[in-house]
């Protein structure tokens, strides 16, 4: 049985801003066409080099949200980067990032909130964590952007009760997770993170994975799926979700690409919402 708009837990969808690959756009005709195509928002990186006065012209124009924006320095620099001055740029970066959203009127953050690596143990990672994202929650609560933490293929905070935890442990109403269903199944269930995040889910990560492909040819290629085509139990996390109390955003992150392909995408994801 399918749901209506109004009654799925993924009841808006975005799209990141790098997957507009029709050629020849200005910023407005990209907000124009993902209108035209039907979707409520777009997120886009931050900080950036694009022109304010032309976003939020693009904005008006096409009544597009942008209901996140997402780090673009947390994999260059990192908050769990052995080197102080590292560490400096990352939280110079969020701090950016949370007064481009304010700008924007987007809700969130997206934040990777470290890597473990032979320089950087797990205890070290949660320590830097902690502290790095503590010590911008002044500026997220300045805003009324939240932080929303998401879960990646970062060696870190790999299961849903740790993550759960992690959160709990800022006790501060601005910090979250972005939970990504399709990153998930290399390491478990997506139903049963969303049933232990629970209403600290603030955002959704749309994408696919297909196990078969990483177990036969590695682990990147089990994203070499299109949506709705891989191993993710899409009635299983709308039923979580709901559940969970989740209402709202999900953002599809795959290989984007000019008009077609985007509708595409669209009509692939109105049918795993609808499950």
């Amino acid at each position: 049985m399918t749901t209506t708009p109004s009654q799925r837990p993924l009841n808006k969808v975005s799209i990141k801003w790098n997957m507009v690959e029709e050629p020849g756009l200005t910023i407005t005709d990209k907000f124009l066409l993902l209108a035209d195509l039907g979707f409520d928002g777009v997120e886009l990186d931050a900080p950036n080099d694009l022109p304010m006065d032309e976003v939020l012209n693009a904005q008006r124009r096409s009544g597009l949200a942008i209901p996140g924006v997402v780090n673009s320095m947390h994999w260059k620099a990192p908050l769990t980067d052995p080197d102080p001055a590292t560490r400096e740029i990352s939280i110079a970066a969020i701090r950016t990032a949370l007064d481009t959203a304010r700008a924007y009127g987007a809700s969130t953050v997206l934040v990777v909130p470290g890597v473990v690596n032979a320089g950087t143990s797990y205890a070290r990672a949660f320590e830097l964590a902690q502290a790095g994202l503590g010590g911008v929650l002044d500026r997220a609560e300045a805003t009324g952007v939240s932080l929303a933490v998401e879960n990646v293929w970062n060696d870190f905070l790999l299961s849903p009760l740790e993550a759960a935890r992690f959160v709990d442990g800022f006790d501060h109403p601005r910090i979250g997770w972005y939970f990504d269903v399709g990153n998930i199944l290399r390491y478990g269930r997506p139903a049963h993170w969303i049933e232990a995040l629970g209403q600290r889910i603030l955002k959704v990560d749309v994408k696919e994975f297909s196990l078969d492909r990483m177990n036969s040819l590695g682990p990147w290629k089990g994203f070499d799926v299109e949506l709705g085509d891989g191993d993710c139990d899409w009635a299983a996390v709308n039923t979580a979700l709901r559940a969970a109390g989740y209402s709202g955003w999900a953002s599809i992150e795959v290989p984007g690409g000019d008009r077609h392909r985007l509708k595409e995408l669209k009509e692939r994801f109105d049918r795993i919402a609808a499950l």
